[in-house]
């Protein structure tokens, strides 16, 4: 899919690097727990270490960890310290 950039869209992107678009559509897509952070990789055209930097050094945190998952974590801890 081929996209066309309205100038003032272009004029941001451009100083953020080869392939900045693919990294913010596939970073957009993650952040809002559409796709894996591997297939967001993936989208992005970079390895998962390259996305995870990529992320840390544009939102300063590269993992999403979902509420629940930390609540399940802490409910095993309490669970196994009893």
């Amino acid at each position: 899919m081929l996209i066309e950039l309205q100038a003032e869209l272009d004029d941001v992107i451009q100083p953020l690097g080869h392939h900045a678009v693919e990294f913010f559509l596939a970073a957009s897509l993650y952040h809002a727990r559409k796709v894996s952070f591997a297939s967001a990789a993936h989208i992005a055209g970079l390895s998962f270490e390259g996305f995870r930097y990529r992320l840390e050094e544009h939102f300063d945190k590269a993992y999403i960890v979902a509420d629940e998952s930390v609540l399940e974590d802490v409910e095993t801890i309490d669970n196994l310290a009893s």
